[in-house]
């Protein structure tokens, strides 16, 4: 099987699938180059609500595919940044299933994710230590973000693989299932979050994420959305509301 990523739509759920079985899901150049790619359009689909991103068979992602990291130059790693600042940037809530490594570059993409759910067993790390290699800032930023700074140096600093305990801990994921019961828990997540308002996730997500010259903007998106109207209507008629927003 050749190392790719595929995506399916289903119930206005994007499910994006790191396939590379042969090296844990590891991240060829191609496959961190094709991210962006597949991400646009389905941020475009109103009939994408939510994302999921998992990897194939019982591994989330081992990382970056290390023999690619013997080319010249910094062409990896700025194609992993491209992929994760894309990954970040999406406009709809994005979710990490993930089970087994998600270690080096895969915990880069889990934590550009909005959460991340685990099964129980799965182990998390942040490699770059054990191989010389300086740490995106951005990314380096995010993870400290994630999971503050004492929790982001101790990762970084010694490359240590740490368990789905650990990981809940200190908020690098936000939930952890017992084994067998992460896909049940993901689909029954993600339909609650299709049924919310689109309009409420979006702009949260950008304040959340930091951003502070958007308040105009929603607010002027929340008066034309009609979604407020629909949402107070719903829990006086008690009915589950019918959000339109991006739709």
């Amino acid at each position: 099987m050749e190392p790719q990523l595929t995506v399916s739509v289903v119930d206005e759920v994007a499910t994006v699938v790191i396939a590379n079985p042969a090296k844990r899901n590891a991240m060829t150049a191609g496959m961190w180059r094709s991210l962006p790619e597949l991400l646009a359009p389905l941020a475009a689909d109103p009939a994408v609500r939510a994302l999921v991103l998992t990897g194939a068979g019982e591994t989330f992602c081992a990382g970056a595919d290390i023999s690619t990291l013997r080319e010249p130059g910094d062409e990896q790693q700025s194609l992993a940044v491209r992929a994760e600042e894309a990954l970040a940037a999406f406009p709809k809530p994005t979710l990490a299933a993930v089970r087994g490594y998600c270690v080096g570059g895969g915990s880069q993409l889990a934590a550009a994710c909005d959460l991340r759910f685990a099964e129980d067993g799965a182990r998390f790390g942040v490699t770059p230590a054990k191989l010389g290699i300086v740490y995106p800032s951005s990314s380096t930023r995010r993870l400290a973000a994630l999971v503050g700074p004492s929790a982001a140096k101790y990762l970084l600093f010694s490359g240590k693989l740490i368990d789905t305990e650990r990981a809940l801990r200190t908020g690098l994921v936000d939930e952890v299932l017992p084994a067998g019961a992460l896909d049940k828990r993901v689909a029954e997540f993600t339909r609650t979050l299709v049924s919310r308002s689109l309009l409420t996730q979006a702009a949260a997500k950008e304040f959340a994420n930091g951003r502070t010259d958007r308040d105009a903007h929603w607010t002027q998106q929340a008066r034309g959305s009609g979604d407020t109207a629909e949402g107070v209507a719903a829990f006086l008629e008690r009915r589950p509301p019918l959000f339109t927003y991006g739709r």
